[in-house]
């Protein structure tokens, strides 16, 4: 919190320019000043208006204005530059108003890392330092007693926009450039005072931090949350504070589709507003025709940090039949079509009129046709006009800084080059249609990498592209299976051979994107590349992200840049590891001394997942892995790392290396491992796992009788359903999942029967299709030996095709506990054979069963003791006579294994215990699977040797799938 009283607090650290902080005093408020921010200035204007609604109550716009006020004070009557760690919190925010409110200029970066704000500390020296403490509390470090440097009197605000070259550099904004801005924008989208908008977007992005200062100058209110839109409490506190507006950037889409966003009632809402980078034009119209039939406007923007947020916004009227245009200026703003060097005039879609005070037609400006992508406005094939598209308004910042000297400097930029290849329809409205400097020359080639995602999004395919050197590189949704079709795609689209197209498929949630969801074609080039580290030498020469070296006259760099330090940068000196090459993987390199805890973690994900494309950001889940490969992995990683957290499986690997063991710990160099001594968890999964199959195999020798193992087998594999499937993943990306794994049971399964039928005759052409459970052939208890396999397959593919519907997709996110509940209802009838569907032999019928998988799915959604309560009633009361009445042992089993999974996560173990268990829960399915064909030779002389045998056997023929799989998939 910031203490109502008080001096700026003096920093502890050393900083390159550094005096003896003043003395403690407090100063009182000093008078308006001419270049502040009126709408930081004046917030008590609004009375007792909602200002804020936090985590920890409302905060109105006379309780703000004190707390403004009193931090403006702490701050002191001499200018200075105060640098604030963004973050949407009312801390930062109320700093942040302080210095704008009387004049102090505010180098705004991201607070979510120490690195961001060290890196830009040591490169410009400010005066003043806010940011979250180490014990979390907000506060302010004085560096210098006055300040240390000349500011010019306009000088507002400073935002960064590249940390790819040596200095940061920055866009200098004045405060007529923020009150323009901030103006213009409430006015196109009508914002008044009963406006809340909540703060999905980071405040130091300057999308996120437009939509604070558009609604603070119109007396609005915000909603402070750091929340993704991902998570149910967001939703929450959004109708609890009767939010109207919503801002997203492309990624942000992804999410609300995945959350079935078009499904919520949500009564209050009056705009959603899309900026951050393209999004699809039939997503636009999608979203325009969603917020029509639910009383909502769809704002579509474009601009650039450079502009100080906004350039053009798209009417909502006209964003159902216009949605790949980006608009009209804003108020107060203008364009024009800047014209080409011969050699970039290139065909572009659409057709169009020169601009505003633009040039004639034809003077300079690149000939295009409708028919090269397609029309865009209606108007067939007319020739239209394409240029650098520069914009002209009073929020056009005054010009870069690339050092604290710059700090001194006036305006130096008039009009902006925006760097983007633009035209203007005959109905007035602009079109981004490519990039200058996204712009590669390829084998002589001149390649629009925007069209060639244009291109692979026609096909259903989400990409990012960019060139590198004399080679395309392309970052694909998709498997490794789909890279040969999508590198032919992508070089048909842009005339390139597929040898000049390096493509990387990974699953959509992973594509490299920066914190504010735009792609990072950064890593796009980096995790295309071979896993070669380059040198020292070749690091410092690499060239930056925009493919200029920086300094004036330099295309502007767009709003999406990082900052230096900042997340997204960190997760760029990893992106080499995303694809790395069959021929040099990544484990097969020697650890270097101090090796990071992730590598040891990455290299065990690649072995185990048979992954090429492991991050630090990767999850086991979103990997693909699932309950056929989870047990070894849960078992190596807690050698690994000690006691794993419940939620392993979906956790980053990043989140998870802490607690590895460093090179130094192995070597005994440093402090032991977590991991020390014998002492272990186990899964209750995996525990049911190993000890039901050998009490399965064992029961069938007569070697001992505890039955029901397998009815616990179906609840667990209900568990892992949801565990491994049911992810926050992208609709058809969880839905491949599935179908991968359904068919990693179903062939090996139908292999095995299949040779089964050929040798013993035991068994009928329905059970190696695995039909047998659907035709009913008798209660011959050879022919239902496989009833579990079926069973478990029916389920798995019937949920599958439930879930590739969008509609039960959308429902099962929304109702993760609601939806597994409400199919153990309609288990409960098949449980007691409402429909006369059971077999002759009833208790192995699918529809009969159905209800245990039901069960353990919802107890893996179980997050409350009251719904654990509920599942174990049901239980309870659901269990006895599903068996013969003499069968209470196998009753009392399974209500006492299921008790087990609902409420007890891990068992107390050992760690030789562990190894065994996951050897025999890992290899569950194939001793089950095999084990008919091996005991009945060896149960009537060595009982015990039958046993042992079976399980060697199952275990061997689950390493033969396992690398005839690997081999497979391997393109």
């Amino acid at each position: 919190m910031i203490h109502s009283s008080g001096p700026v607090r003096a920093a502890s650290v050393a900083l390159p320019v550094r005096t003896a902080p003043a003395a403690p005093v407090l100063l009182p408020s000093p008078p308006a000043r001419p270049h502040a921010v009126p709408f930081a200035r004046d917030l008590a204007a609004h009375g007792d208006r909602v200002a804020l609604h936090t985590p920890s109550g409302t905060v109105t716009y006379r309780a703000l204005a004190e707390r403004v006020a009193t931090t403006a004070e702490r701050l002191g009557p001499v200018r200075r530059l105060v640098l604030v760690a963004g973050a949407n919190r009312a801390d930062a925010l109320v700093t942040y108003l302080a210095a704008l409110s009387v004049g102090h200029p505010v180098l705004l970066v991201p607070g979510d890392g120490d690195e961001a704000i060290a890196s830009l500390t040591a490169a410009y020296a400010p005066d003043v330092v806010a940011r979250t403490g180490p014990d979390g509390a907000w506060t302010l470090d004085e560096h210098h007693p006055g300040t240390a440097h000349t500011l010019h009197p306009d000088l507002a605000l400073l935002l960064s926009t590249s940390g790819s070259t040596g200095s940061p550099k920055l866009v200098r904004l004045s405060h007529d450039n923020v009150l323009a801005n901030a103006e213009s924008i409430a006015t196109y989208l009508g914002i008044t005072d009963s406006d809340r908008a909540a703060t999905t977007l980071p405040m130091h992005y300057c999308y996120g931090l437009s939509v604070i200062h558009s609604h603070l100058s119109r007396g609005a209110g915000l909603l402070l949350t750091e929340r993704s839109v991902t998570d149910d409490a967001f939703w929450a506190e959004f109708r609890a504070a009767e939010a109207t507006s919503l801002a997203g950037v492309p990624y942000t889409f992804d999410l609300l589709d995945r959350i079935g966003f078009d499904s919520m009632e949500l009564p209050r809402l009056r705009r959603i507003t899309q900026a951050g980078g393209r999004l699809a034009p039939e997503r636009v119209a999608r979203y325009a025709e969603l917020g029509r039939r639910r009383g909502w406007d769809l704002f579509v923007m474009y601009g650039q940090t450079e502009a100080t947020a906004r350039m053009a916004y798209l009417p909502p009227h006209l964003a159902a039949t216009r949605p790949e245009a980006v608009g009209i200026p804003i108020p107060g703003g203008s364009f024009h079509l800047r014209p080409l060097d011969d050699h970039e005039h290139a065909l572009a879609p659409g057709h169009g009129r020169t601009a505003d005070h633009g040039l004639a037609p034809g003077q300079g400006l690149a000939p295009v046709r409708a028919s090269d992508h397609g029309p865009a406005s209606g108007e067939g094939d007319r020739r239209t006009l394409v240029g650098e598209l520069v914009y002209s308004g009073p929020n056009v910042m005054l010009g870069y800084a690339d050092s604290p000297a710059d700090l001194s400097l006036g305006r130096t930029v008039t009009e902006l080059r925006t760097g983007d290849l633009a035209r203007q329809a005959a109905d007035g409205l602009y079109e981004i249609v490519g990039r200058r400097s996204r712009f590669a020359k390829i084998l002589g080639l001149r390649i629009d990498p925007q069209r060639v995602e244009a291109a692979l999004e026609r096909h259903g395919v989400r990409a990012y592209c960019a060139g590198d050197g004399d080679e395309l590189a392309i970052a694909a949704a998709g498997t490794a299976a789909d890279e040969p079709r999508l590198r032919r795609l992508a070089a048909a689209a842009c005339g390139l051979p597929p040898r000049a197209v390096r493509l990387c498929a990974l699953p959509e949630a992973d594509l490299p994107r920066l914190p504010t969801g735009k792609p990072d074609y950064t890593a796009v080039r980096h995790l295309t590349r071979p896993a070669a580290p380059p040198s020292a030498a070749t690091r410092s020469t690499l060239p930056p992200a925009d493919g200029h070296t920086g300094g004036a006259g330099t295309t502007p760099v767009h709003e999406h840049t990082p900052a230096p330090g900042s997340a997204t940068a960190t997760r760029r000196s990893t992106a080499a590891d995303r694809c790395v090459t069959a021929e040099s993987p990544s484990d097969d390199r020697p650890p270097a001394p101090g090796r990071r805890p992730t590598d040891q973690l990455r290299a065990l994900y690649a072995e185990i997942l048979d992954r090429t494309d492991v991050t630090d950001d990767s999850t086991f889940v979103g990997l693909g892995g699932d309950s056929l490969c989870y047990v070894e992995m849960s078992l190596r990683l807690e050698e690994a790392l000690g006691a794993l957290p419940p939620d392993w499986h979906t956790r980053p690997l990043r989140d998870l290396a802490p607690a590895a063991p460093t090179d130094s710990a192995r070597t005994g160099t440093g402090p032991a491992p977590a991991r020390a001594g014998l002492r272990r968890t186990l899964e209750t999964g995996i525990a049911l796992r190993a000890v039901g199959i050998v009490l399965i195999v064992g029961s069938h020798i007569h070697l001992f009788t505890v039955q029901g193992a397998a009815h616990i087998l179906i609840g667990v594999a209900g568990h892992n359903f949801a565990r491994f499937h049911l992810t926050d993943a992208e609709h058809r990306s969880r839905v491949r999942h599935l179908w991968r794994s359904i068919a990693r049971i179903a062939l090996p399964s139908a292999a095995w029967i299949t040779a089964a039928v050929l040798a013993t005759g035991l068994y009928d052409p329905a059970n190696a299709l695995l039909l047998n459970s659907l035709v009913d052939q008798g209660p011959e208890r050879h022919e239902w030996h496989y009833w579990f396999i079926e069973a478990l397959l029916y389920f798995l593919v019937t949920l599958a095709l439930l879930l590739a519907l969008p509609l039960v997709d959308r429902l099962e996110r929304r109702h993760p506990f609601g939806l597994p509940l409400a199919l153990l209802a309609v288990g409960l009838l098949g449980r007691y054979d409402i429909a006369d569907l059971a077999p002759a032999r009833f208790h192995l019928g699918p529809t009969v069963v159905f209800w245990l998988f039901a069960l353990g799915w919802a107890a893996a959604r179980a997050t409350t003791a009251r719904r654990r309560l509920l599942l174990t009633a049901v239980l309870v009361l659901a269990t006895p006579g599903l068996f013969q009445p003499d069968q209470q042992l196998r009753t009392a089993v399974v209500i006492a294994g299921l008790t087990l999974l609902i409420w007890v996560p891990t068992l107390p173990s050992l760690a030789p215990l562990n190894r065994l268990a996951g050897v025999l829960a890992g290899s569950s399915l194939y001793i089950y699977l095999t084990h008919f064909q091996v005991y009945p030779h060896l149960q009537d002389d060595f009982p015990a040797l039958a046993l042992l045998a079976s399980l060697a056997v199952g275990i061997a023929y689950a390493a033969v799938t396992t690398r005839v799989t690997r081999a497979v998939r391997r393109p």
